[in-house]
């Protein structure tokens, strides 16, 4: 019996009290944060701890075994993680992407769905897709990948590299962005089992921040696939083979990641100020007007995130509003800690309190998938173009 058949016999797994899993996950994945960040080194642990708490599979069919979640229900968990340690949330954040976008994907084979799903619930499998390359860079932005994938009698052959490979080291798949060697080629992903022969991890990530998501270099030399591991390919310009929906949730939960480095951000701030007592003042800082309306300007803007955030994952912004979404919410949490940093002096800045850590990592949410001026100029032609059609 197949595995997916064994999963058919079995009750429906059912979603874990989240209220009582995710401040232990968050206390959990925050108490080595520092340490993964120092050494660039790959959590794994958490996400055993993520696995055995089965929410590997939070946003998978439930045909397939997964707990089919919605997005306000992801979004509370990627939060949760994220504020423990967030190069965990973005690894997770990809996984359920894929999970919730894998019945609206055209050329998934039905086996192949079972396979990565079932992999997930079984052994804690996860996704990603590699897409980014030394020359291209983001494909969001258009051409055609170096990495070509040749049609062979025996399969696909694979050969190219891929840069900024998150959670490289820990993926069971890889989703490759490639072309065909036709003459008009086509272009999508492939899927590769990481322990392939011919794929090399070069650990080549020493970034800034999110210094834990190993985000490495990886490399295909002629990595042979089944001719049906061809999932999406397409001539270039083809709409994208995922559902509508995709763009939201990648812009909500990517966004979530940073609005909740913000919000640990925002904490450790206001534990120091309650605890710093300068002899002078003989009281805690947190007693001070100026200090109180500079955390009060930091709520502010967290709440802001809340309410764009809240209302994007229910549908009750538009579609394509969300880039904007995205872009305000990483704006407003890179200033809330920018906020912090200046409240705080040398204290802040020291490798020893967790604020400059904080600093670092929510700078990455500028680099995601649409990046600011994508979103700036969409927004400002259609505004355009619906005044134009009013007058």
């Amino acid at each position: 019996m197949s595995s997916a058949a064994a999963r058919k016999l079995e009750p429906a797994p059912r979603l874990p009290d989240l209220n009582a899993v995710l401040p232990r996950l968050t206390e959990t994945f925050a108490a080595t944060a520092g340490r993964h960040d120092r050494e660039a080194s790959f959590p794994f642990a958490n996400f055993q701890a993520l696995h055995e708490a089965g929410l590997l599979a939070l946003t998978a069919p439930a045909r397939l075994g997964g707990l089919q979640s919605d997005l306000p229900t992801a979004l509370k968990v990627v939060s949760a993680v994220a504020r423990g340690e967030p190069a965990t949330a973005l690894v997770l954040v990809m996984q359920y992407l894929f999970h919730a976008s894998v019945e609206g994907r055209s050329g998934w084979p039905e086996h192949l769905k079972q396979r990565v799903i079932g992999e997930a619930i079984e052994h804690g499998a996860l996704i990603n897709a590699l897409r980014v390359e030394p020359d291209l860079g983001t494909p969001a932005r258009g051409g055609l990948p170096a990495t070509i994938a040749r049609r062979t009698a025996e399969g696909w052959r694979i050969s190219g590299r891929k840069i900024y490979s998150t959670g490289s080291s820990a993926l069971t798949w890889f989703v490759v962005w490639a072309r065909s060697d036709d003459a008009e080629p086509l272009v999508g992903g492939w899927l590769v089992r990481a322990d392939s022969p011919g794929v090399v991890i070069e650990e080549t990530w020493d970034h800034l921040g999110l210094r834990a998501s190993a985000s490495h270099d990886v490399i295909f030399e002629d990595v042979l696939v089944p001719l049906d591991h061809a999932l999406d390919p397409q001539p270039l310009g083809a709409p994208p083979p995922y559902p509508a929906s995709f763009g939201t949730w990648s812009s909500v939960l990517t966004a979530a990641i940073y609005d909740a480095v913000a919000r640990a951000a925002r904490d450790w701030l206001a534990d120091f100020l309650i605890g710093r007592k300068p002899a002078n003042l003989g009281a805690s800082l947190s007693t001070l007007p100026r200090f109180q309306e500079a955390l009060g300007e930091i709520d502010g803007l967290l709440l802001s995130n809340r309410v764009l955030l809240d209302s994007a994952a229910r549908g009750e912004t538009e579609a394509s509003e969300s880039g904007l979404v995205k872009h305000l919410v990483t704006e407003n949490a890179i200033t809330a800690v920018e906020k912090a940093l200046k409240l705080t002096g040398n204290p802040g800045l020291t490798r020893n309190n967790p604020l400059e850590r904080h600093h670092r990592d929510v700078l990455c949410g500028r680099v995601h998938t649409p990046q600011a001026d994508v979103v700036l100029i969409g927004a400002g032609r259609t505004g355009f173009a619906q005044r134009e059609a009013v007058a």
